[in-house]
């Protein structure tokens, strides 16, 4: 196989044209991975640092509040670089690193999601078991099954992509690597060997879609029929943040890959891109500690022993 199939770096796609726009885009990012750090950054930390929450649903929030780091930490410092530096290249080998831990974390993320519907329905429709089914040994379990399977899956997946001779040039229309704008750039029938992995993926998703939708169906059932309206307020405050980010993750990434290809276009794409890519991960610390009285009186005792340590 000749060179030219395996090109050496890939030509990402700049937001703007002009230095101006560069540098506010360059700012704009800047402000928004700060605000993803920082709300990420202090769920991590009340979590570890209080030991009231040290409990099932907040070891799956501190979870996934790393892979939300992570997976914004794939993709933000890149087009931060593209903006100030006026940059557009990137390695072969960065670009597949680029594809793999976005595979790898935001699938594990969506794994994530659905180990914590599950975790919703036997906190309220089996509290007197809640105990003994989500013990800290089952926690870890789930947690490790999320993490090493999408691993495993990002590896063979990113392994079966860069593997397909390229020959329509290098340049991608995305301020990031991503499979279908790499596939777009392969030699003519190549990316076939790549539709069963595709297949295989969508299979795993739509499954993971009906089993949050199940949950969520007997968890509601549940709710509606307590007499304490104290305790539906409870039950609904602990479901509908993760409700929330379910389907703020599920919503972006359908648009991204599952809308028609006559409404696509580069600057739509660029859209959809930050969407799912970018705003989930920033969100989503806002989205938890909105409604969770716990996580926020952790959060102000946090930000105020920081405070007095200052003074």
């Amino acid at each position: 196989m000749s060179n030219s199939t395996f090109p050496t770096e890939f030509l990402l796609l700049p937001f703007a044209d002009t230095r101006k726009l560069q540098l506010l885009h360059f700012g704009l990012f800047l402000g928004i991975y700060l605000a993803a750090l920082l709300g990420n950054g202090l769920i991590l930390t009340a979590v570890a640092c209080d030991h009231r929450l040290h409990t099932p649903m907040y070891f799956f929030l501190l979870n996934l509040a790393l892979l939300d780091l992570g997976s914004i930490s794939t993709t933000l410092p890149k087009a931060m670089a593209i903006a100030l530096w006026d940059t557009r290249t990137i390695s072969y080998s960065g670009c597949a690193a680029q594809v793999f831990f976005l595979l790898f974390l935001l699938g594990a993320e969506y794994s994530l999601l659905t180990v914590m519907a599950y975790d919703r329905y036997v906190a309220i429709c089996k509290p007197l078991h809640y105990g003994t089914i989500m013990d800290s040994r089952a926690c870890v379990n789930m947690a490790a099954a999320a993490w090493g399977s999408t691993f495993l899956y990002a590896v063979l997946h990113t392994a079966n992509t860069f593997s397909i001779p390229l020959c329509q040039g290098n340049a991608l229309d995305q301020f990031f690597c991503e499979i279908p704008q790499i596939l777009r750039l392969s030699c003519s029938d190549a990316y076939l060997r790549e539709l069963w992995v595709i297949a295989v993926s969508l299979c795993l998703a739509f499954g993971c879609f009906v089993f949050i939708v199940l949950s969520y169906v007997q968890t509601f059932r549940a709710v509606l029929k307590m007499t304490s309206e104290q305790g539906q307020h409870k039950a609904f405050s602990m479901c509908l943040p993760h409700l929330a980010v379910v389907s703020l993750f599920i919503i972006t990434g359908t648009v991204a890959y599952l809308r028609p290809p006559s409404i696509s276009s580069s600057s739509l794409d660029l859209v959809v891109a930050v969407l799912y890519a970018v705003v989930p991960p920033t969100l989503n610390p806002l989205i938890y500690s909105m409604r969770n009285k716990e996580l926020k009186d952790s959060l102000k005792k946090l930000i105020l022993l920081a405070v007095l340590q200052q003074d």
